[in-house]
């Protein structure tokens, strides 16, 4: 696929310019992307971020500099774009727990961070239902928190703060305002470099309604939507989903992410049954 071969292109970038100073942009250029579709994607592939995969492999070969050769660590650290030892010596403790100057000791073990590739799998006949939907503006009004993707924190507090909204009266008063959307999980305010996002539980509310005490309000602008049917219990089939759609769908398709908010509908009925179907909206544009 062409979107995959791009991606492959930028890491023979990254690899080339280990040394030198690397802006995402021109990573972004490359693959044909913006540069916030080029990060989304690229976490969504790998499990990190563009700057911590950079981080990791210029650290992995600076260990292995210092292993095979004479330099000195400050010399190492600076050819891998660390200002000062100390710097050098914090990030180097950090992925190979020693510090540089202890590498040429005998029996030091080292992590070892191998160059990415990118390769299309396919993985059977398994349908992936969508449409594409235009729809105006929205106002949404609900709860919201600032949650992080590391070590996976999001899978654990994303179902805790579900459960929470439905147990302290925050489900029954947005229904007295919603309309026929449903129940929304929203993700918004993306820092692909911090690891974050807001997640925000909510309805769309109705034309002349006005907002709850205490609950947030947020406008969804006007999109392009690619929305995808996740069938079975949502708490598995919403990521199951979502994964297919940045690790096959996005790269098979003339379409990437726009800058926008990404939802997930959750339409009336029990959420745990086997048969249950949630909606995931992905703003995109046409490339």
């Amino acid at each position: 696929m062409e979107a995959l071969t791009n991606f492959s292109s930028s890491i023979e970038y990254i690899e080339s310019r280990l040394q030198e100073k690397i802006e995402i942009e021109e990573l972004a250029k490359i693959t044909h992307f913006t540069k916030f579709h080029y990060q989304r994607m690229f976490y969504m592939l790998t499990g990190v971020t563009v700057a911590e995969y950079i981080r990791r492999r210029r650290l992995t070969l600076a260990a292995q500099e210092l292993l095979s050769s004479k330099e000195k660590v400050i010399d190492v650290a600076m050819k891998y774009r660390y200002d000062s030892p100390e710097a050098f010596t914090r990030a180097f403790r950090k992925l190979h727990g020693v510090s540089p100057s202890q590498v040429r000791k005998n029996g030091i073990k080292l992590s070892a961070y191998p160059k990415i590739s990118f390769q299309l799998q396919i993985k059977g006949a398994i349908d992936m239902n969508y449409q594409i939907l235009e729809k105006g503006k929205m106002e949404v009004v609900g709860k919201s928190i600032r949650i992080s993707t590391e070590n996976g924190e999001n899978h654990q507090k994303i179902p805790l703060f579900w459960n929470e909204f439905n147990s302290d009266g925050s489900s029954e008063e947005l229904e007295k305002v919603c309309t026929e959307l449903g129940y929304l999980g929203v993700c918004l305010n993306f820092d692909e470099e911090q690891k974050e996002f807001d997640y925000m539980i909510a309805v769309e509310i109705r034309a002349g309604e006005k907002v709850p005490n205490g609950y947030v309000k947020e406008m969804i602008p006007a999109a392009t939507w690619a929305v995808f049917e996740a069938v079975g219990p949502a708490a598995k089939a919403v990521p199951e989903v979502t994964g297919r759609i940045f690790s096959e769908w996005l790269p098979s398709t003339g379409y990437e992410l726009a800058n926008k908010p990404e939802l997930e509908v959750y339409p009336a009925g029990d959420v745990t049954a086997h048969d249950y179907r949630t909606e995931i909206w992905m703003p995109i544009v046409k490339k």
